[in-house]
């Protein structure tokens, strides 16, 4: 089967993420973890996780790692290795929970990153230090590099979602997608010595149900849908109004994962708690990461937000706040 072949697809399934909305819960990372990675070897995957930005992220400093496409050709990146991910972590958690033996010195867990390692640690100096959460999950990109590294066919979108999924009778554990992938989405599992990584719930999906980082999403801050479905929110926040942004769209796989960027983050202030009118989350940092449109975007959702304050009509930030769950997962799911 030619490349072309297993990257064509009759609709896409999209998802968006309201980084206003994110409150770094988690609760879309356990439903993940609990639903799909609990085999032997899936113990440090985290195929849906929640950062903080800035940050080095996990696995440590993905951003970094190379792959993706440059000028359209391929790049090979770097391979994180498991220390990037935090492996092996032991923790005495006996001794530490619950002896608690008086005077003794407690050994420090061997990790020296992890999940979540630098959760809200952000940048900057008090009183203008900031940070946002970022969840991150396979792009199902369309043009995947993981697909094109694979060199045993593996890998292929399926036609009926755009959904990018691992075909495991065929994998044999090369691991060339884990260098091409720019986002360290797919993971080697040592024990199985193949690749895993996020399938986008596609046995839910089949039912007419979100996936489940989506339905479990306590912010309301995810939503789902067809990029050619223009009732559904994703439509209307990635085609119509463009206010929805991928992730380092410069690595060249035209992610289907895409976020509003954080617009209502504190302003700066001075040391006597006096407010000014620029933002404390640098627009440098936002246009690295979502591109030179976020300085559009957010004066889009600014203004928006005004009219709604004025109790003047928004769908855009009806849409944002969605006052129905259901109207955030798309209609049909099939």
């Amino acid at each position: 089967m030619t490349t072309e072949a297993m990257t064509r697809s009759n609709r896409q399934l999209a998802f968006v993420t309201d980084l206003n909305k994110c409150i770094g819960c988690q609760t879309c990372t356990v439903a993940c973890k609990r639903l799909w990675s609990k085999n032997p070897g899936q113990d440090y995957m985290y195929w849906r996780n929640v950062e903080t930005a800035p940050g080095l992220g996990y696995p440590k400093n993905w951003p970094e790692k190379g792959g993706g496409y440059r000028n359209d050709e391929l790049q090979k990146g770097k391979r994180p290795g498991l220390a990037d991910y935090g492996v092996p972590f032991e923790f005495d958690y006996e001794d530490r929970l619950f002896k608690g033996v008086k005077g003794r010195v407690r050994p420090r867990p061997s990790a020296r990153w992890a999940p979540n390692w630098e959760d809200d640690q952000g940048a900057g100096d008090f009183p203008n230090n900031y940070y946002f959460y970022l969840p991150r999950m396979c792009n199902h990109c369309e043009k995947p590099a993981c697909l094109e590294a694979c060199p045993s066919d593996a890998i292929y979108k399926r036609v009926q979602d755009g959904l990018v999924v691992i075909n495991l009778d065929k994998c044999d554990g090369k691991k060339d997608c884990i260098e091409a992938c720019p986002y360290a989405k797919p993971y080697f599992n040592g024990v199985s010595q193949q690749a895993n990584k996020c399938f986008g719930c596609f046995p839910r999906v089949e039912k007419g149900v979100a996936p489940a980082c989506v339905a479990q999403c306590v912010g309301r801050a995810m939503h789902v849908g067809y990029l050619d479905d223009p009732d559904s929110s994703v439509y209307k926040l990635v085609r119509t109004w463009k206010v929805a942004l991928p992730l380092y769209a410069e690595f060249g796989t035209r992610p289907n994962v895409y976020y509003v960027p954080p617009f209502l983050g504190p302003m700066m202030e001075d040391g006597m708690g006096k407010t000014a009118r620029d933002a404390k989350i640098p627009l440098a940092l936002l246009e690295k990461m979502f591109g030179s449109e976020v300085k559009n975007v957010l004066a889009v959702l600014g203004k928006e937000r005004d009219r709604k304050r004025k109790n003047k009509p928004s769908e855009i930030m009806d849409v944002l706040i969605g006052a129905r769950s259901a109207d955030m997962m798309m209609s049909p799911l099939t």
